[in-house]
């Protein structure tokens, strides 16, 4: 379970961190929340969504905040093998593992002043900040337990080998009694924040107009055509689905 982020913030001291190198404590970060379209006279959010990129900081982490700011039930994981973010050239990304809290990546990267100033110029501080407004740390997908991962309607992946790691994954899987669908979908996003900001958007887009369905299994692949028809015309690159069952 994630830690809500209220949680997150007070149990832990900061034990020999100078205060120069605490990150500042934000506010978790404001979107627009977006009106629930008029068709969806419904409660708020009777699914769960989960949304995945390759290391739950940039891509996951900009629709987690979109998602969730608008009152949809969402929580966000990678799927590479460590979270890997934009170092000082391409062949020195910084490396942590899952499981490493925002404010701990911060506090490494932000560790001289000479790093401070680079990773604030590339944006880096800003994303590890965000982050921790949400909650304490990156999630693997793959290390979720089945129980967690079973209870999301639907599942959006922001990049092919990223939805294809999750299928993979959801295959693997020893099924549970419940075999429940899950819907995972595809909304292929370059891995930049201007980007992610972009499709995050949309992803919120997609939600309302699940939300607003009665019948997922007959009725996806229609919403999805209809999507990329009228809303996809910025990209040649498909929505893909694929049903799961777990």
């Amino acid at each position: 379970m994630p830690v809500p982020p209220t949680a997150a913030r007070h149990h832990h001291h900061h034990h020999g961190i100078p205060h120069s190198l605490r990150p500042p404590m934000l506010p978790r970060p404001q979107t627009p929340p977006g009106p629930p379209p008029a068709s969806s006279r419904r409660p708020l959010s009777r699914l769960s969504f989960g949304v995945v990129c390759s290391s739950n900081i940039n891509r996951s982490m900009e629709a987690h905040v979109v998602l969730g700011n608008a009152g949809l039930r969402v929580e966000s994981y990678g799927t590479g093998t460590t979270v890997r973010l934009p170092g000082r050239s391409a062949m020195e990304p910084r490396v942590f593992k899952f499981g490493t809290p925002y404010e701990e990546m911060h506090a490494s990267l932000a560790a001289t002043p000479d790093d401070e100033a680079f990773f604030t110029h590339n944006g880096v501080l800003q994303l590890c900040r965000r982050g921790a407004a949400v909650k304490r740390a990156p999630q693997r997908w793959q290390d979720v337990p089945s129980r967690e991962v079973q209870k999301h309607d639907v599942v959006i992946a922001f990049e092919e080998r990223i939805f294809d790691a999750v299928i993979e994954d959801l295959q693997m899987r020893e099924p549970t009694e419940d075999f429940l669908p899950i819907h995972v979908v595809c909304l292929d996003t370059k891995d930049n924040p201007h980007e992610a900001k972009l499709q995050g958007r949309v992803a919120l887009e997609l939600c309302w107009l699940l939300e607003g369905a009665n019948d997922l299994v007959l009725e996806m692949p229609e919403i999805l055509d209809a999507f990329q028809e009228e809303r996809m015309t910025h990209t040649p690159i498909k929505v893909l689905y694929q049903l799961c069952y777990l």
